[in-house]
């Protein structure tokens, strides 16, 4: 039966379409693009895909920037979340793979993309499931953990676990706080800390507007109200559970955020603007004892510097900004 007839159960445009016999169609989904073994051409950045875990079946991308023949300095690591509200896009896309060539790059960090599985096939919370896997996986390689087993040579031997960073874009944004608040909670493989973490046009909502969002019906018809029930249908609390609304009931102190360094990226036009910088004075008002910095860059809208296939000057300032956190 083609998409044509079938009946839709729910559908966010541009973004995605679920049908009542349970498939999808996802209709902003960027094509994969392989890895870039022998360095790409335009950066220099090689990259490999690696398997995480056979089940769950989780697996990431790795980034190593060029390096000098007799390179023996470590390099900081990142472990990055992608965003696409938790339904569309991968980490082997070339959308996220042209952002994070670029920023790998720029900051010549060694790099992990955590490709986590999508609602609504995989409702949440196991995108946050498959992340901390993901994380703790990194966190194993460390000199500190005598865990055996086979070890990713990249992680071994240029890897500083002692400047280990995680980060994400918009939903990726929400993954990377939600991680933070559960290494505080949770230790990581070989006691490994988390120095610092960005949130870069991080996805968080709640059931009252702030700002200059929009009020009554139209904040309820809102993409990123509607769509936090679409993909985490049984969340306790709906949009004011404690993983989209840091400030909900029951939530975790941000006190407890087990990093020491957090930025805070918005951008002037993006719908989520306001809420970045709400994140941001509620982490300066929870007697976190870490340096929290906001970044903003006025006229662009929601992941600019990801969408944006050219370097204008915007996005070189995005990323310089990434870069110059990620030491």
């Amino acid at each position: 039966m083609s998409s044509s007839t079938k009946e839709i159960a729910s559908e966010f445009l541009p973004f995605i379409r679920f049908y009542k016999d349970g498939s999808v169609e996802r209709l902003l989904d960027y094509p994969y693009v392989p890895p870039s073994p022998n360095q790409n051409p335009e950066t220099g950045v090689s990259s490999k895909d690696i398997t995480i875990s056979d089940n769950p079946n989780i697996s990431a991308r790795l980034y190593l920037p060029n390096l000098s023949q007799n390179q023996s300095q470590k390099l900081p690591i990142l472990v990055y979340f992608h965003g696409g509200g938790f339904c569309i896009e991968s980490a082997f896309s070339f959308l996220d793979t042209h952002y994070l060539n670029r920023l790998v790059s720029e900051a010549r960090v060694l790099a992990i993309s955590v490709d986590y599985r999508l609602a609504p096939e995989n409702p949440l919370p196991i995108a946050y499931e498959d992340c901390w896997d993901g994380l703790r996986w990194v966190a194993s390689h460390s000199s500190n953990n005598d865990s055996g087993g086979d070890k990713e040579p990249w992680l071994v031997r240029y890897g500083d676990f002692d400047r280990l960073y995680i980060g994400g874009d918009s939903a990726g944004g929400n993954i990377a706080h939600n991680m933070a608040i559960k290494a505080g909670v949770e230790s990581l493989c070989g006691g490994v800390k988390i120095l610092g973490a960005f949130l870069s046009h991080p996805y968080f909502w709640s059931s009252k507007p702030i700002g200059s969002e929009p009020k009554g019906e139209d904040f309820e018809k809102a993409v990123p109200y509607l769509i936090w029930d679409f993909v985490y249908p049984s969340a306790p609390g709906g949009v004011d559970n404690p993983m989209l609304n840091p400030a909900g009931e029951g939530k975790p102190s941000l006190a407890g955020l087990a990093c020491s360094r957090l930025l805070v990226c918005v951008a002037g036009k993006d719908e989520l603007r306001d809420r970045g910088v709400w994140y941001y004075d509620l982490v300066k008002e929870s007697g976190w004892k870490g340096e929290v910095e906001l970044f903003e860059v006025e006229g662009e809208d929601h992941c600019y510097h990801i969408f944006c296939e050219s370097e204008t000057e915007n996005v070189k300032k995005m990323i310089k900004r990434l870069a110059s956190f990620l030491v």
